[in-house]
C-alpha cells in the first residue's frame, strides 16, 4: 500500500519534516530528523529508480484527479535517477553538517538551518517528479527561497550580498520560467507535461511557441547558471556555509538542467527545438564560452570555494554542450555528467569545508602546506580535481569521454577538440592547489599535521571514493544514464 504512494512521498516527507523541526527548536533534534528524512528519501528514490527501470513510467494522480485535469507526478528512469541524486547527496551532506554547522552558523540558528535544508530537499525532489509545469514552479520557487537563506547564514557579511544578489536573479529565472508557461498554456490549454506534449503538434501558430520556449530557456538558464547567466554563482557558492555549497552545487544546477533536458526533449521534441530553431547552435556556443571562460576565470581566483565555483560554471558548459547535440548520446553523455560532476563537487566542496574548520578560511595562502597538515584532504581533494580534468579512472573521464563519442557520432570533431583544450584548463586551476598545497611552506602558526574531525572527513572520503568507483565501474552509471535518455526523448509518445 505504502509503495504505490512513493512518487509523492519523496516530496512529502522532506517538506511535512521542516515545520516539525522549527516547532522542536533543537538543533539536535534537526539534524536526528534531516538525517532520517534524508535516509527515507534516497531509499523511495532508489525503490522509484528500480520499479521505473523495471516496469516503465509510474503515473501517480494527486486527489485522485486523473490528468490532465489535475497534478501528475510522472516518474520515469530521468527524473528518478536525478532524485537519487540529490537524495543521496543529502544523505552524505547531513552528517558533514553536524559540525560543520555548529562552527559556522552557531547553536542558536542550528534548527533553522535543518529545516531551510529539508525545505531546500523537498522542493528539488519536486521539481524533479512532478508532471505539471506550474506544480514545477511551486517547488521552484520553495527551493529557491530556503536557498536563499540558506546562503545568508554564511559566517560573513557578504554572504548577504550573495544571498541578495541570488534571489534578485533567481526572481527573474522564476518569472521568466512562468510567463513561459504562460504562453505554453495559452496555446494549449492545458500544464500537464504529457499532455502538452502531445497537443503541441496541433498547435497552428508557432511564434507563441517559440516565445515560450525562449523564456523558459532564460529562466531556468539562470537557475543552472548557464554562461553568461551565472553572475550569482560564484558569490553564492563561495559565501554560504560549507555543507550549503556542498549541497547545492551537487543538487541544485543538476535538478535545473533535468528540466530544461524535460521541455526540450520531452515536451517539445528533438525536431522542434534543434531542427525548426537554431537552439543547438546557440547552446553550444554558449556551452564553449562557458568552458573557456569559466576556466580561465577559476585560475586566478584567490580562495579555493570561488574556484570550484568558477569551476562549476565550466563544468555547467560540458553538460549543455552534450543537450546541444540534440542526440540520443549527447543527451546520455549530458546525464552522466550530470551525475559524475554531481559526486564529485560535493566532494570538493566538503574537503573545501574541512579545510575553512582547521584553517579558518579557503583563502590560497592559508592552503599552502596543506599536504604537511592535513595530508589526506589534501590529497582527496587532488582525486577529485583529477575528475573535474577528466583523467582516466575517475567519474569524470568516463562521462567527458562519453561526450566527445557522441560528438564524434554526430560529426561534430570541433567539440571534442573544445573538450580537450578546454581540460587543459581544469589542469591549470587544480595545479594550483597542487602547488600551494604540496610545493608551499605552511604559514606560521599552522597545526601539525590535524585533519578535521572523522564525522566531517568521513562524509568527504565517502563522496571521494564514489568519485573513483564511478570511474572504474563507469558502466552503472552510463547505463543508467542512456535509460534516462531513452525516457526523456520517448515521452508521451
Amino acid at each position: 500500500m505504502l509503495a504505490q504512494h512513493l512518487p509523492v512521498l519523496v516530496a512529502v516527507v522532506p517538506l511535512v519534516a521542516a515545520p516539525l523541526i522549527v516547532v522542536a527548536r533543537s538543533g539536535f533534534l534537526g539534524w536526528v530528523t534531516a538525517l532520517l528524512v534524508a535516509a527515507a528519501t534516497t531509499a523511495m528514490s532508489a525503490a522509484l529508480l528500480a520499479q521505473a527501470t523495471a516496469s516503465g513510467t509510474i503515473s501517480y494522480a494527486i486527489g485522485s484527479w486523473p490528468p490532465p485535469w489535475g497534478i501528475e507526478y510522472r516518474v520515469d528512469a530521468a527524473n528518478a535517477l536525478v532524485a537519487l541524486l540529490v537524495s543521496a547527496v543529502a544523505l552524505v551532506v547531513v552528517p558533514y553538517a553536524r559540525r560543520s554547522v555548529s562552527a559556522e552558523v552557531g547553536q542558536d540558528r542550528q534548527y533553522l538551518f535543518y529545516a531551510l535544508l529539508m525545505l531546500c530537499l523537498a522542493g528539488l525532489l519536486g521539481m524533479a517528479l512532478t508532471g505539471d509545469a506550474f506544480n514545477l514552479f511551486v517547488f521552484l520557487e520553495i527551493s529557491s527561497l530556503s536557498t536563499y537563506v540558506l546562503i545568508a547564514l554564511g559566517r560573513h557579511r557578504r554572504a548577504l550580498l550573495a544571498a541578495y544578489q541570488y534571489l534578485v536573479l533567481g526572481t527573474t529565472g522564476a518569472t521568466f520560467y512562468v510567463i513561459g508557461v504562460g504562453l505554453l498554456y495559452l496555446a494549449t490549454g492545458t500544464l500537464n507535461f504529457a499532455d502538452m506534449a502531445v497537443r503541441l503538434a496541433d498547435v497552428r501558430d508557432a511564434r507563441p511557441l517559440a516565445a515560450g520556449l525562449a523564456f523558459i530557456t532564460a529562466g531556468i538558464g539562470l537557475k543552472l547558471a548557464l554562461f553568461p547567466l551565472h553572475a550569482w554563482l560564484p558569490n553564492a557558492y563561495a559565501c554560504a556555509p560549507s555543507a550549503v555549497s556542498a549541497f547545492v552545487a551537487a543538487t541544485a544546477t543538476k535538478v535545473s538542467i533535468y528540466v530544461l533536458m524535460r521541455v526540450y526533449f520531452s515536451v517539445f521534441g528533438v525536431d522542434a527545438v534543434f531542427r525548426d530553431l537554431p537552439t543547438g547552435a546557440i547552446l553550444a556556443v554558449l556551452s564553449v564560452a562557458a568552458m573557456f571562460a569559466a576556466s580561465a576565470a577559476a585560475i586566478v581566483q584567490p580562495d579555493l570555494k570561488r574556484l570550484l565555483a568558477f569551476s562549476s560554471v565550466g563544468q555547467v558548459g560540458y553538460i549543455t554542450l552534450g543537450i546541444s547535440l540534440g542526440s540520443a548520446p549527447g543527451l546520455a553523455a549530458a546525464m552522466a555528467h550530470v551525475v559524475n560532476h554531481g559526486i564529485t563537487k560535493g566532494a570538493l566542496f566538503l574537503l573545501a569545508g574541512a579545510m575553512a574548520l582547521r584553517l579558518g578560511g579557503t583563502g590560497m595562502d592559508r592552503v599552502a602546506g596543506l599536504a604537511r597538515t592535513m595530508p589526506v584532504t589534501a590529497f582527496a581533494f587532488v582525486v577529485g580535481g583529477l575528475s573535474l580534468i577528466g583523467v582516466p579512472g575517475t567519474a569524470g573521464f568516463a562521462s567527458k569521454w562519453a561526450l566527445v563519442s557522441a560528438a564524434i557520432e554526430a560529426g561534430r570533431w570541433w567539440i571534442a577538440g573544445a573538450v580537450l583544450l578546454s581540460s587543459l584548463l581544469a589542469v591549470a586551476y587544480v595545479w594550483r592547489f597542487v602547488e600551494c598545497a604540496y610545493f608551499r611552506e605552511p604559514p606560521a602558526g599552522a597545526p601539525d599535521r590535524d585533519e578535521a574531525p572523522a564525522d566531517m572527513t568521513g562524509p568527504a572520503l565517502a563522496l571521494t571514493a564514489a568519485v573513483v568507483a564511478a570511474g572504474l565501474f563507469a558502466s552503472p552509471v552510463l547505463e543508467a544514464s542512456t535509460r534516462a535518455a531513452a525516457a526523456l526523448m520517448g515521452f508521451a509518445r
